[in-house]
């Protein structure tokens, strides 16, 4: 079974699980979002599935996001200054990097932030049970060339 199809039947599970039906739409919903490596807001989750069927609601993408989202399948990031967007929870644990200039989500993973993260925690009698670190970045400029 191929990546893909393990997170389509995981998201359709969840939803069967609360009792939604999976029309033709939801599905071409769902294969979308199993195949989305990037972080889409539901416009574009839209967009992408009207390519494949033709006909399925703004609204019933909306409704579909937030069932699977109460369900634990997919995560909802609210970027400061953006729209809601989505990924499916099968994925390894990564921080966010937001683009203040172009809106790009780059997502990246560093063990020294992990370990420190742990440390501060635990020296302050805690541990760490769930975290989401973003960081909000434009671009450097490049240096002017000497001449």
């Amino acid at each position: 079974m191929t990546d893909h199809d393990h997170r389509t039947e995981k998201l359709t599970d969840a939803l069967r699980q609360a009792g939604v039906r999976i029309t033709r739409q939801r599905a071409a919903l769902l294969s979308v979002l199993a195949d989305a490596e990037d972080h889409p807001e539901a416009t574009e989750l839209h967009r992408r599935a009207e390519e494949v069927v033709p006909g399925i609601s703004l609204s019933t993408v909306y409704r579909t996001l937030t069932e699977l989202e109460m369900q634990g399948v997919i995560l909802r990031h609210q970027f400061e200054g953006t729209p809601a967007r989505f990924e499916h929870t099968e994925t390894h644990h990564h921080d966010h990097m937001i683009d203040v200039e172009t809106g790009e989500v780059v997502e990246f993973a560093n063990e020294r932030i992990e370990r420190l993260q742990a440390e501060i925690a635990d020296a302050m009698g805690y541990e760490i049970v769930h975290h989401r670190l973003e960081l909000y970045v434009r671009k450097k400029a490049s240096p002017a060339p000497q001449g």
